[in-house]
């Protein structure tokens, strides 16, 4: 497996908002990471705005979401915004829209979070059925002690990590559109 980065934030060793996916070729190969991040959780080395984990089961048309509990307050204490996004991704185009076109046009209604269209594109072939993911939009990162935890399992082989660097305030714009899509049936 490989890593895919939109942008690299190895210049420091604190990192500004992320959404990092963790994609494993296993439908249940995201527990596995669920406990890993409550670690780096732990360890103060990750502050959690929202995650989530999708696992695609073998034989199901459609990935489930499971939602993981967050240990304090976060800036996003309702709905998750990973949820819906993810969503947003795998539900199909509306009639006579071809995929590509639904991808372009929920990257075009993300412009300003970091997240573009080769990172959605990439996200929606990665998972498949048999196979789970880890998504986490975080915001300040301690990288020394990060950087360790996702170099093991890329050694191991047996996780892609997709990685998109985020502007400060990022964060709000993605909850602000995928809400508003969802609102409005996109």
């Amino acid at each position: 497996m490989t890593s895919r980065t939109s942008q690299d934030s190895s210049a420091g060793r604190r990192a500004a908002p992320a959404l990092t996916v963790w994609i494993y070729e296993s439908a249940l190969g995201a527990t596995a990471a669920e406990v890993r991040l409550k670690t780096l959780r732990s360890r103060g080395a990750v502050e959690v705005h929202d995650a989530i984990t999708v696992s695609w089961m073998p034989g199901s048309h459609r990935p489930l979401i499971g939602h993981l509990r967050h240990e304090k307050s976060t800036p996003y204490p309702r709905a998750s915004v990973l949820a819906v996004l993810v969503g947003l991704i795998f539900v199909p185009p509306a009639a006579g829209v071809a995929p590509e076109a639904h991808l372009a046009d929920l990257a075009e209604r993300l412009v300003g979070t970091g997240i573009d269209r080769t990172f959605l594109e990439d996200m929606k072939a990665q998972l498949h059925p048999e196979s789970s993911a880890l998504l986490v939009l975080s915001g300040d990162a301690d990288l020394d002690v990060v950087r360790p935890v996702i170099e093991r399992g890329l050694a191991r082989g047996d996780v892609v990590l997709m990685h998109a660097q985020m502007p400060p305030g990022a964060p709000e714009i993605l909850r602000a559109a995928v809400l508003d899509l969802k609102a409005h049936g996109a």
